[in-house]
């Protein structure tokens, strides 16, 4: 089987992973907001960069995948699944005790993948894409509100 590894991002590198933030949150003032929080890795696979992970951490030992983007080269090869099951072990092993992500209703593959990876709709933010500075149509759907996952990492 072919291995996946995440490698911590240095902070003065963050930049050079911002086009690959916008293929998972099309808006770059959004991101603008975010890419200097929490910790950031790149997605390794056989060597190469196939994606980036951003998490973010919330009170009671909660940590939030903030963004999450896989090259297009690299989709459909389980590498954002076994990304994910990477994340759950460096965040257990730290102490966290939950992990959580957020993807727009718009989402189809993202709503199917999140499930797939273990995590279960917890909560719906409506409205949420509304402050985005412009509209977001996926699937021929508007992106309005926020569908939240939440996994246990016991």
């Amino acid at each position: 089987m072919k291995k996946v590894v995440l490698k911590p991002v240095e902070w003065d590198q963050r930049l050079s992973f911002f086009d690959l933030l916008l293929l998972a949150d099309e808006s770059e003032e959004i991101v603008n907001k975010y890419i200097l929080e929490g910790e950031m890795y790149s997605i390794k696979y056989e060597g190469a960069t196939a994606g980036v992970m951003l998490f973010t951490f919330h009170p009671d030992h909660v940590v939030e995948i903030k963004n999450m983007a896989i090259s297009e080269k690299y989709q459909g090869m389980g590498i954002g699944k076994m990304a994910i099951k990477k994340s759950f072990e460096v965040y257990r092993s730290r102490g966290f005790n939950k992990m959580i992500v957020g993807t727009a209703n718009s989402s189809i593959a993202n709503l199917a993948f999140y499930q797939k990876a273990g995590f279960r709709m917890s909560e719906i933010k409506k409205d949420f894409f509304k402050k985005y500075p412009d509209p977001i149509y996926e699937n021929g759907i508007r992106a309005l509100d926020m569908v939240l996952f939440e996994k246990n990492l016991p």
